[in-house]
């Protein structure tokens, strides 16, 4: 992989996390743990993409409804009803 390297300005909460998660070996360095969570970053945004396509060939945003059956179908128990299906 090539890498570039380049200069961002962090909040120092975050700075302390990517430098725990050095000290405790759960990342080889800094710039591992940032490479890491913008790998997991683009991921989630693909996944995004993805659903959003999903749903607009198939009617839009999932119903009250659809969203209780998929929720019993996976097991899963929301407080406070279910959650709208969101387009970015």
């Amino acid at each position: 992989m090539t890498v570039h390297k380049i200069a961002v300005s962090l909040p120092i909460e975050l700075v302390s996390t990517a430098r725990r998660a050095v000290r405790q070996r759960r990342a080889a360095s800094v710039s591992a743990y940032i490479t890491s969570a913008l790998a997991e970053k683009a991921k989630l945004e693909r996944l995004d993409d993805l659903l959003q396509a999903m749903l607009a060939e198939t009617g839009g945003d999932l119903t009250s409804a659809e969203i209780r059956a998929a929720d019993r179908a996976l097991g899963i128990a929301r407080r406070g009803g279910p959650r709208k299906a969101r387009r970015s």
